[in-house]
């Protein structure tokens, strides 16, 4: 059975759920572009609705078709992304990571503040930081998402926000996805590219 390359994304509730679900389709869609087997979807024991609650979206990317499809959950992530830093203290964000994994958080923060706040980083090979709202100049908040309201309907655009600018610098970490391919898929074209280039890298 071929590898499957397993990102799990961890966000805040309401507030980052879609970009979160863009994040997952970035990465996705960039695969497939560069001829993987793909998938994305949510966690769907955790639960959007509630403001600020911790939850989950995940990526498969293979050389090969995915036999696992059907496991709803990545129970070895190889790469962890959080859209919001202050998930770091108190979750257990690299569960089930196996030895040579990847880290990438949005923050303002350097690599080693980071690392101080997690207790089984024995695990990274890397840690990625970025400031990932700042790049899209907002608050980390804007993408309110009341889909599962009366009238409440999906943004048409796929990666315009903190998503664009954290697949840019998954590109920097891995060579699963590309940045010219993310630039094909994401909305945020220039997002993409400055997470990228801003993305700064320790290798532990």
């Amino acid at each position: 059975m071929a590898e499957v390359y397993e990102v799990t994304i961890w966000a805040r509730g309401v507030t980052q759920d879609m970009e979160g679900r863009h994040l997952s389709l970035l990465l996705a869609n960039a695969a497939d572009k560069g001829g993987k087997f793909v998938q994305a979807w949510d966690n769907y024991a955790d639960l959007p609705d509630r403001v600020g609650v911790p939850l989950r979206k995940y990526t498969r990317i293979s050389d090969e078709e995915i036999e696992m499809r059907y496991v709803y959950e990545n129970h070895k992530p190889n790469m962890s992304i959080v859209m919001d830093d202050t998930i770091v203290k108190g979750m257990d964000i690299l569960r089930g990571m196996p030895k040579g994994g990847v880290l990438i958080v949005n923050t303002k923060r350097d690599p080693d503040e980071i690392l101080k706040l997690i207790p089984n980083k024995d695990v990274l090979s890397k840690l990625v930081c970025v400031d990932a709202t700042g790049i899209i100049g907002g608050t980390g908040m804007e993408s309110l998402d009341f889909m599962g309201s009366e009238g409440g309907v999906e943004a048409l655009a796929v990666g315009a926000g903190l998503s664009a600018a954290l697949a840019g610098a998954a590109a920097k970490a891995t060579d699963r996805v590309t940045v010219d391919n993310l630039v094909k898929v994401a909305a945020n074209k220039s997002a993409v590219k400055e997470g990228n280039k801003a993305a700064v890298i320790k290798s532990l």
